[in-house]
């Protein structure tokens, strides 16, 4: 009997065990959809800002300048494309430049990119590798750095950064700064070598919706070295002070 009774409490105690690994095991189960579901990329999204569409106001010409970026992708992954240039009033597109990018996210706020960049005006026309990086650094500056090498080998580099400054909930001001270095001389485009030029702007914008905003502002642009040296045998003003209205949208 006492062997019976043996033989039965160990069944008992296995029978306890096998259902206890069968529950563990339904309910690692149950979890791991939701596991995978956790760790999946989040669908595709897309956005695009016109951050600057405006006319500007100078003692020359006046023109109508524009800046605009978007981006298709996830979290991680982007495509990014953006755009930049300026048409006298009276006249052809003097400027107009077109980048295709990859974007990949390598911390919370920044992202490392790589592209290509195409220069339609001014001629001749040109084309460039990118590389770069650009997201928000302390105190919520926004910053974009790039460097270019042009299909003839010229190297060349682009750094900006801006700032939102709440007024109210509503009404905005945004400083703005920009330069621009080239290694080598490029004739052809009116560049020196070294620091080419700067640009310094403030625009205040009135948000009716966050996807919506009008401005007013002024941007000052100054060549540099080598390159206004070139601007001023061209009979050009080195210097460019304009007032500009516009609107900023995105959606």
């Amino acid at each position: 009997m006492r062997l019976i009774r043996m033989s039965l409490h160990k069944a008992m105690f296995l029978a306890g065990a096998l259902s206890l690994a069968l529950s563990a095991g339904s309910a690692r189960a149950a979890e791991a959809p939701d596991a995978q579901q956790f760790h999946e990329e989040p669908p595709l999204l897309a956005t695009l800002l016109v951050d600057q569409f405006e006319h500007r106001w100078r003692d020359g010409e006046n023109s109508v300048d524009w800046e605009l970026e978007g981006w298709v992708g996830g979290d991680t992954n982007k495509f990014w494309f953006s755009s930049r240039g300026s048409k006298p009033v009276k006249g052809a597109v003097e400027e107009a430049e077109f980048q295709f990018l990859y974007s990949r996210m390598v911390s919370e706020f920044w992202d490392i990119q790589a592209g290509v960049r195409h220069d339609v005006r001014p001629q001749p026309q040109t084309t460039y590798a990118v590389a770069g990086f650009k997201g928000v650094a302390p105190y919520y500056f926004d910053v974009t750095a790039q460097a270019f090498l042009s299909e003839d080998a010229n190297v060349s580099a682009r750094f900006e950064v801006e700032y939102d400054v709440l007024i109210t909930q509503k009404l905005v001001i945004q400083p703005l700064a920009e330069i621009s270095v080239s290694a080598q001389r490029v004739r052809e485009l009116h560049l020196g070598r070294g620091i080419n030029d700067i640009e310094l702007g403030l625009r205040l914008r009135y948000e009716v919706v966050k996807e919506f905003a009008p401005y007013v502002g002024v941007t000052w642009e100054r060549k540099l070295g080598e390159t206004a040296d070139i601007a001023r045998q061209h009979g050009e003003d080195p210097s460019d002070l304009a007032f500009v209205a516009g609107v900023r949208f995105w959606f």
